[in-house]
C-alpha cells in the first residue's frame, strides 16, 4: 500500500476512533480532582484509554513513572489518554507536561491534547498539534473556573509508516493555581507640548545598572519621520522599586538651551574607573539627517551636564550608536570606553570610537579591518579587556570584530549567523532583527535575535541567540524555547540581560520581548504584548514565560515612517537575580490626546529558570521565505 493510501485510511479510522472515544468518556463519572495525574501507581488506573497506551518507568518528568501514549513500535491512528474531574476550589488552570517522540512531521504525525468543558459546553485546545522530536520536557497549561466539570484527552497520533513511530509521554497533570501577571509600574511620561512631534510618546529605552542603581535612557516625543523632542533619563538607586525621571538638557532646542533639532537611539553606559553614568544619543538636524553622536554624563544618574559632541558634526550621515566601558579594575584597558556606529552616507561603514578620560573627548573614529557594513552593534568588554562588537549585517546576518588593545585597532568581522526574518505584521516597525548583546561575569557573550529558522515556512519569529567565549568562535544558534513552533505567535525585539554575578552554567539570564499571540494579524487586528522567561543555567533550560504588559493595538503607539514604533530594541538589566527592563506599553488615550505611550517596568521579576530546554540549530538561509528583501528593510532610520 502507497503511504498516501495509508493516510487516507488512517483519516477514516481517527475519525472513527474520536467518535468511539466521546461515547467512552461521556459514560465516565466525574472525580472531584486529577486522579493518579503523575502515575505513581504504575498503572492508568483513573485514565480511559483507547489505542496503544503504556506506564513506563523510565524518563519520567518527576517521579518514577509516566504515561507512554502511543507505541514504540509503528501503530495506525490515534492513541489517547483522558479523564472527567472537577476543577477544586481555588484551581485557575490546568497543567500537564508532555515529551514527544516525533521522527515525522505535523503533517503526518503529532501530540496533541484538548480540554472540554462540559459545565460550560466549549472545547478548548490545550496542546496544539506539535512533531517537535527531541525538543525534552515542555509543559502545557489552560485556565479552568473552580466548580466546572472537565475532560482532558491527551493524544499521540502515528500514520503507521514503518521505521518512524510517534509516541508521547505524559506526566504531572494537576490543577494549580496561576501566578497572576505581576504589576506595571509607570516611570516616565512625555512632558512635551510643541506640535511638530507626536505626544505622549517614550519609546526605544535602553537600560545599564551598576550595583543597585539602574538608569534607563529613552525616546521621548517621536517625530514620525525620525527622532524625537529629547533623550529621557529613568534612574533607580534601590534596584529598579523606585524611580526618578528627568530630560536631558543642552541637547535639543525644546529642552535646555540645546541647538539639535531632534535626537535618537540613547544608550546606557557608566565608567566605574571615573564614577561617570552616561547616554549617547544620535543628534539629528533640521534635514532630519543623523549629524553625530553626542555623550551626556552625570555622577549620580539625576544630575545631567551639557553634552560633548563625541562623533561626527561632519557633514556625514549616522546611525544607530551604542556606548559601553570597561569596568573590570584588573583589565589594562580600565576606564576605557567605546562608542559604536554606523556611517549611512558611506554605505552604513562601521566606525569605532574610544575616550580614556570619562568621556570627556573622544578619538577620530576608526574603521574594523575589511571595512564591515552594519549597524546596531552593541559592544560589550570581558574581563581581559578584550572588546566584542556584535552588529547586524544590514539585515542579512549577525557578525562581529574585536579589538585586544584597548580600541587602537580593531579586527575584521566573523560570522555569528545568518538571519532568517519573518516580516512582523501589522505595520510595526519591529528592528529587523537588531542583535541585544549581553555578557556574564567569566565574560561568556550572548547575542539574541528574532529568527524563524526552526518554523517550517518561516511564518513567524523565535527569540534566538549565540554565544561566544572569545568573539571569534561562535555556538549553534539557540532557540529560547517560549512556545512551540508550531504556536502561531511571533517574538520580536529582545533585551537580553544577564547577572554579572554569575557565569557559565550557573549564568541567570532574564529576557523580555514583544510579542503577537497571533502572528497572522493586520494593522487593525494585530495585539502586541510584552513577555518575560528566565534561565538560571546560562540558558540549558528555561522557565514557564509570563506576560507582563498588553495587549495593546498598534494605534495606541506613535507612528513612524517605518511602522508603529515601540523602538528597534529594548533591554534587561539583572542585579543579584532580580530582571528589570524598561519598555514602552501603549495605553487608550484620555483628555484628547493622540497617544498615551509610556515607559513601564515590571518587577523587578526574579530568575527563576525551569526545566523547558533549550533546542540548536546550525546555519539558516540569508533571507527567509516571508521576510522583505535585505534592500528593502534597511536602512533603519533614526
Amino acid at each position: 500500500m502507497s503511504r498516501t493510501t495509508v493516510r487516507r485510511s488512517v483519516a477514516t479510522a481517527t475519525t472513527a476512533l474520536l467518535s468511539l472515544g466521546g461515547l467512552l468518556l461521556a459514560s465516565h463519572p466525574a472525580l472531584a480532582d486529577v486522579s493518579n495525574g503523575g502515575f505513581e501507581s504504575g498503572s492508568l488506573t483513573g485514565w480511559t484509554t483507547a489505542g496503544t497506551t503504556a506506564v513506563v518507568n523510565s524518563g519520567a518528568h518527576t517521579g518514577t513513572y509516566a504515561a507512554r501514549v502511543g507505541g514504540t513500535s509503528p501503530t495506525n491512528g490515534d492513541s489517547s489518554i483522558a479523564q472527567t474531574f472537577t476543577a477544586p476550589t481555588g484551581a485557575s488552570q490546568l497543567s500537564f507536561w508532555y515529551n514527544v517522540t516525533c521522527p515525522d512531521t505535523v503533517t503526518y504525525d503529532w501530540a496533541t491534547a484538548t480540554l472540554a468543558d462540559t459545565t460550560a459546553g466549549t472545547t478548548s485546545t490545550v496542546l496544539a498539534k506539535t512533531c517537535t522530536n527531541g525538543q525534552g520536557w515542555k509543559q502545557a497549561t489552560s485556565s479552568v473556573t473552580a466548580g466546572h466539570n472537565y475532560t482532558l484527552t491527551l493524544v499521540s497520533h502515528d500514520d503507521n509508516y514503518a521505521g518512524d513511530p510517534t509516541y508521547t509521554l505524559y506526566d504531572d497533570v494537576a490543577f494549580t493555581t496561576a501566578a497572576p501577571p505581576p504589576g506595571l509600574t509607570q516611570v516616565s511620561t512625555d512632558p512635551f507640548t510643541n506640535a511638530s512631534s507626536q505626544h505622549a510618546t517614550e519609546l526605544e529605552p535602553d537600560t545599564y545598572a551598576w550595583g543597585n542603581t539602574i538608569v534607563a535612557s529613552s525616546q521621548v516625543g517621536r517625530f514620525t519621520d525620525g527622532g524625537a523632542s529629547d533623550i529621557g533619563w529613568n534612574t533607580s538607586s534601590d534596584g529598579g522599586t523606585t524611580w526618578q525621571h528627568g530630560m536631558l538638557p543642552g541637547i535639543t532646542t525644546y529642552q535646555g538651551g540645546g541647538s539639535w533639532a531632534r535626537v535618537s537611539d540613547p544608550a546606557v553606559a557608566y565608567d566605574a574607573k571615573h564614577g561617570t553614568w552616561m547616554v549617547a544619543g544620535l543628534v539629528i538636524d533640521s534635514s532630519v539627517n543623523g549629524a553625530g553622536v553626542t555623550v551626556s554624563r552625570s555622577t549620580n544618574g539625576t544630575s545631567w551636564q551639557n553634552p560633548v559632541m563625541a562623533v561626527g558634526n561632519d557633514g556625514r550621515g549616522y546611525d544607530k550608536e551604542w556606548i559601553v566601558c570597561d569596568n573590570t579594575s584588573s583589565s589594562p584597558y580600565y576606564g576605557n570606553c567605546y562608542i559604536e556606529v554606523d556611517i549611512t552616507s558611506s554605505g552604513n561603514a562601521v566606525v569605532m570610537s574610544r575616550s580614556t578620560d570619562g568621556g570627556t573627548t573622544w578619538s577620530t573614529p576608526a574603521s574594523p579591518s575589511g571595512n564591515p557594513s552594519g549597524l546596531g552593534g552593541q559592544p560589550l568588554v570581558q574581563p581581559n579587556g578584550t572588546v566584542v562588537v556584535p552588529y547586524s549585517a544590514n539585515g542579512s546576518a549577525i557578525r562581529a570584530f574585536t579589538s585586544a588593545n584597548g580600541g587602537s585597532s580593531w579586527s575584521s568581522s566573523t560570522l555569528i549567523a545568518n538571519v532568517s526574518n519573518h516580516a512582523v505584521a501589522g505595520s510595526l516597525r519591529a528592528g529587523e532583527g537588531l542583535p541585544s548583546a549581553e555578557i556574564d561575569g567569566a565574560g561568556k557573550i550572548y547575542v539574541a535575535w528574532q529568527d524563524c529558522r526552526f518554523r517550517s515556512g518561516c511564518p513567524a519569529n523565535d527569540i534566538v541567540y549565540a554565544t561566544s567565549t572569545n568573539g571569534t568562535s561562535w555556538s549553534a544558534v539557540t532557540r529560547v524555547p517560549i512556545d512551540t513552533t508550531t504556536s502561531g505567535v511571533d517574538h520580536f525585539i529582545p533585551g537580553i540581560g544577564v547577572d554579572r554575578g554569575t557565569s557559565g552554567t550557573a549564568a541567570k539570564i532574564g529576557l523580555y520581548y514583544y510579542f503577537y499571540p497571533t502572528a497572522n494579524c493586520t494593522a487593525s487586528t494585530c495585539q502586541l504584548e510584552v513577555g518575560y522567561i528566565s534561565s538560571i543555567n546560562g540558558g540549558s533550560t528555561w522557565s514557564s514565560p509570563t506576560t507582563v504588559a498588553g495587549p495593546m493595538s498598534l494605534s495606541q503607539i506613535a507612528d513612524s515612517t517605518q511602522g508603529r514604533m515601540v523602538g528597534d530594541y529594548v533591554s534587561t538589566s539583572v542585579i543579584a537575580g532580580k530582571a528589570i527592563s524598561v519598555f514602552a506599553v501603549g495605553k487608550t488615550p484620555a483628555n484628547g490626546q493622540a497617544f498615551d505611550e509610556a515607559l513601564y517596568t515590571a518587577g523587578p521579576l526574579t530568575v527563576t529558570g525551569g526545566s523547558i530546554a533549550s533546542t540548536t540549530r546550525g546555519a539558516a538561509p540569508v533571507s527567509a521565505p516571508n521576510g522583505a528583501p535585505d534592500s528593502t528593510r534597511l536602512p533603519i532610520r533614526h
